[in-house]
């Protein structure tokens, strides 16, 4: 597929061709989530490896009632990166009279197909889905009333602590009521590893599915058996990252350009930075959030934390 030029002028173009031909190698995450992408991510949240999914929404079951007593009633919902909408349910379930919620994602297609659904089963709740890219700045809908952000599956680890910082103090600005947010803790390395290297390979495929999205919409030809998947805990920097790694020399052929990679060169695609308790409160205070209430699974794996913005 020959591409356009209005494709090949895109962001997603300019950040693949990159990724490739600049050092450090490196690309926003957030390209993972075409309508595959997060199809394999919700695979990935449903294996045996993987613990943050079905910890954080043993967190949010056993403490429902509780954490939307600390909401308070007729809030509306600002779901960040919202997915499936799946552990948002457990929220307006024990919500009192819950104004609406806004789901934001940049996968728009899964959002729609998402939010429809949640519409049809909950008819009275106002559904507003919001396909946009929450780093950037955003001008929300008015609201339906005190704005709460949920914030789940720790993908405050995705970002670089200083975009974290700036990303939480656009939330505390946009919020008036407050914000939920699970955040993965730091642990065994071991357990790190096995959940980002399953043994059925699909976080790989995930991982990989960045290069098929590549030839998908922007004409390029990735053979993608080409491309090793790595991912490895930094101890020092307390992270998981994942790499994608050239077997070979190689020639890449991507909007008009022939992009030569050496074997071993490595495309850094993802960072996942795990906190303590204390380390993330720092980090919340110092973006106008006030800590309030930490939820914390009797392993200690991950936390839900409840933050008041400080101006309130």
């Amino acid at each position: 597929m020959k591409p356009s030029p209005d494709t090949c002028a895109s962001e997603f173009a300019h950040e693949m061709q990159a990724a490739l031909t600049q050092l450090p190698r490196r690309i926003s995450p957030k390209w993972f989530y075409d309508a595959e992408g997060s199809r394999l991510f919700d695979a990935i949240c449903e294996l045996p490896e993987y613990y943050p999914t079905r910890t954080e929404l043993g967190l949010l079951d056993r403490n429902a009632h509780d954490i939307a007593r600390r909401l308070g009633p007729g809030v509306e919902l600002v779901e960040f990166g919202a997915g499936s909408l799946r552990k948002v349910r457990l929220l307006l379930d024990a919500l009192e009279r819950p104004a609406g919620l806004l789901p934001i994602d940049i996968s728009a297609e899964h959002l729609h197909a998402s939010a429809a659904q949640l519409q049809h089963d909950r008819p009275g709740l106002a559904v507003r889905p919001l396909a946009a890219d929450f780093m950037q700045d955003l001008v929300l809908p008015p609201a339906h009333g005190p704005r709460v952000g949920f914030f789940p599956g720790s993908s405050i680890g995705n970002f670089e602590p200083g975009e974290a910082r700036q990303l939480l103090q656009r939330m505390a600005g946009w919020l008036d009521g407050g914000l939920l947010i699970g955040v993965d803790l730091v642990k065994d390395p071991d357990l790190l590893h096995a959940a980002y290297n399953d043994a059925q390979g699909v976080t790989a495929r995930f991982n990989r599915n960045l290069l098929a999205r590549a030839n998908s919409e922007l004409g390029a030809d990735f053979e993608l058996s080409r491309w090793a998947h790595s991912a490895f805990y930094h101890p020092a920097l307390q992270r998981i990252e994942m790499h994608l790694i050239s077997r070979s020399d190689q020639v890449v052929q991507l909007c008009g350009h022939a992009i030569k990679v050496a074997e071993g060169d490595s495309v850094h695609t993802e960072n996942s930075y795990k906190y303590t308790v204390a380390g993330f409160q720092r980090l919340a205070r110092s973006a106008g959030f006030e800590p309030e209430t930490v939820w914390v699974d009797a392993r200690r794996w991950f936390a839900l934390h409840w933050l008041k913005p400080t101006a309130a």
